[in-house]
């Protein structure tokens, strides 16, 4: 139904937006790992390293699995694939509840398994979203990246209270049940617009036509462009410093600010906020100046501020 308006039969793109937010918002709860390396570190009786390695080994497979759902849904679409990733993700998060006596079981669950759920649920939305919203693609897409990043603003409160009712493994077992129900639930709703959708009032330029054809190209024709490798190379760098932050958020409010426990979780839930709002902020810049030019002005923005 080229640029004309939905259907009855079409869903609301607003529900699509409210379910990408949920969605990433139990995904973002990742962010807020800096505030169990402690306790875990305590409970193995070893270093901080080893214990961020279960974390490392998370951002890893989120790599690796967000490449394959991005080609898992051209066959067989985002509400399927969305929902398998925010299962798995919970899954993984859930059988950490089982490590109470091994760091290699850590690595595996909230790592390796929750890792690969990540990466499956969370590009289904930065996919999904700017489809729905051809008019405003830059705001479309930081909606889509949002709830991720401030997941952890949610986490630290409730972790905070779970920890001392159930303990530390009896909180990744409680937040594992409650991801697998609140994010598979919202992938539910995730799905791509009809072939030709135009919001009403929307008639689609050129320019964006263009646009769309360059944002649809095949991998294989992506590879060999200077712009992929650039791409990926600016990617790279920011989530590394961004990443570098988050995962020692609270022990660098408390041991290099000398912030008490308390002070230092509030600290994680500001960067997580400020993260949220950065996303947002930026994205929609992007649809009046263009995404360049936004790239260019927050080149001096903290780095937690560009993932």
């Amino acid at each position: 139904m080229s640029s004309q308006t939905a259907s009855a039969a079409t869903p609301n793109r607003w529900v699509v937006a409210a379910a990408a937010v949920l969605m990433q918002l139990g995904l973002g709860a990742v962010y807020a790992w800096s505030i169990f390396r402690v306790p875990l570190s305590e409970n193995y009786g070893t270093g901080i390293t080893a214990v961020n390695w279960a974390f490392f080994i998370t951002i890893l497979m989120i790599g690796f699995a967000a490449f394959a759902a991005g080609q898992l849904t051209g066959r067989f679409g985002p509400r399927i694939v969305g929902t398998v990733g925010g299962v798995v993700y919970g899954i993984g998060v859930a059988l950490a509840y089982f490590a109470q006596d091994s760091l290699v079981v850590l690595y595996l669950t909230y790592g390796l398994i929750a890792g690969i759920g990540l990466g499956l649920a969370y590009i289904i939305p930065i996919q999904v979203l700017p489809k729905w919203f051809p008019d405003r693609p830059g705001f479309a897409t930081g909606i889509a990246v949002m709830g991720f990043g401030g997941g952890s603003a949610l986490t630290v409160p409730v972790a905070g209270y779970l920890v001392p009712a159930v303990g530390l493994f009896g909180t990744f077992g409680v937040l594992g049940l409650a991801y697998i129900v609140f994010v598979g639930g919202a992938a539910f709703f995730i799905t791509n617009p009809p072939e030709g959708y135009s919001p009403e009032g929307h008639e689609t330029s050129e320019e964006e036509s263009s646009q769309e054809e360059e944002r649809t190209r095949d991998f294989s024709g992506a590879l060999k462009t200077w712009q992929w490798y650039a791409l990926w190379a600016m990617l790279f760098l920011n989530v590394t410093a961004g990443l570098s932050i988050i995962s020692d958020a609270k022990a660098i409010a408390s041991e290099l600010g000398g912030a008490t426990a308390t002070l230092a979780s509030t600290f994680v839930v500001i960067l997580a906020v400020a993260n949220a709002g950065g996303r947002l902020g930026w994205a929609t810049f992007s649809d009046y100046i263009g995404p360049r030019n936004v790239f260019l002005t927050k080149k001096a923005a903290p780095p937690t501020m560009m993932m």
